[in-house]
């Protein structure tokens, strides 16, 4: 046997990107088609480039500038070094050449770092995709001016793969701890542990996916503790928000015995079920109890394979009675997808109309 773990969870993007301008203008044109798939680098939308181009080629005539008086410093460097050489001139006034120099060289590095600043500029009046997934509708219009960093123009979500998130409560978590330090089952913080996942109407888990994060922290005001699997989404059925169930992998392989529920009888705290012993008489027998397997319980300690139960009368028995004892097989009662849930169904249509 192997233990499965019942969580309920919603899926996630793995990306999740709120598209803003990074300058502000007014918005020229919308290059998409809203709530489908987008690539990386595509054109989503365009603001009006004209005033960053202007500035970009101001900053270019700026930098021309500049290295034309940049060139005009080293000829009158030049010219001066032969000059002091021969005692022509002063020596302030070569220094005062030098000095011109590197003046001419620092006010070039300036513009030339003002053009990269200008054409970036207007590099962002061109706003592309900075992922590959879905795009959500546009949230401004053509003409819209919009601020940079503040106006929200669209959102892209990636659909492949995606993320399961879910909560587990802290004595999961000890579980598994415990579980890992005895080699029993590896912590789903290294391992990437099974994941098996159903949606709301879904009877089976149709979807599987592997564990990729536990929090580093149990939420002190709910006990629990996050994490998440990713699931291979090709086809972009999942989309963020659906909500999901889902079984996590909850412990090591197993030998166990399956009897049906009504054979069990519970007093308090304890579980118990009758056996006929060797001189044919009932026996109780404690036993702990599992999860159910094809529609009957795990007994996990507590009963031998070679022992038989009392499936019947069970109102009747007392502990040392004779009984008459017919000997049936057992099969199994449901499929082996547990567990179980009701899948939702969605409501009938309001009305119709003929065709």
């Amino acid at each position: 046997m192997v233990d499965w773990d019942d969580y309920v969870g919603r899926f996630e993007a793995v990306q999740d990107v709120e598209i803003r301008p990074r300058i502000s203008g007014t918005v020229e044109s919308v290059n998409f088609r809203e709530g489908v798939e987008v690539a990386k680098g595509q054109v989503l939308f365009t603001i009006d480039p004209r005033p960053y181009r202007a500035a970009a080629e101001q900053a270019r005539a700026d930098l021309a500038k500049v290295q034309a008086a940049l060139t005009n410093a080293r000829t009158e460097l030049a010219r001066a070094r032969k000059l002091v050489d021969a005692q022509a001139i002063s020596r302030e006034e070569f220094e005062t050449k030098e000095a011109n120099l590197r003046s001419a060289v620092a006010a070039a590095g300036a513009a030339r770092a003002n053009l990269e600043a200008k054409a970036l500029d207007l590099s962002f009046t061109t706003i592309r995709s900075p992922i590959t997934g879905r795009i959500s509708d546009k949230r401004v219009s053509i003409g819209t001016y919009v601020s940079a960093g503040e106006t929200a123009l669209t959102r892209v979500v990636s659909v492949n793969p995606i993320r399961f998130a879910f909560e587990g409560a802290e004595t999961f978590y000890l579980k598994y701890v415990r579980q890992a330090q005895t080699g029993e089952r590896e912590s789903s913080r290294y391992a990437p542990n099974p994941v098996d996942i159903k949606l709301a109407d879904e009877s089976s888990y149709r979807w599987h996916g592997l564990m990729k994060f536990v929090d580093n922290a149990i939420d002190r005001n709910s006990g629990t503790i996050r994490a998440f699997a990713e699931v291979d989404n090709p086809t972009g059925f999942l989309v963020p928000g659906m909500f999901g169930r889902a079984r996590l992998l909850g412990s090591g392989t197993y030998s166990a015995l399956l009897v049906p529920d009504e054979a069990i009888v519970t007093d308090q705290t304890r579980r118990f079920v009758y056996v006929i012993g060797r001189d044919g008489k009932t026996v109780q027998r404690n036993v702990e109890t599992g999860p159910l397997v094809e529609g009957l319980r795990v007994i996990k300690t507590g009963l031998t394979a070679s022992e038989k139960v009392v499936l019947d009368g069970l109102a009747r028995l007392q502990p040392g009675m004779d009984v008459d004892a017919k000997v049936i097989p057992l099969k199994p009662r449901a499929a082996a997808d547990s567990p179980a849930s009701t899948a939702i169904r969605a409501p009938a249509a309001a009305e119709a109309t003929a065709k």
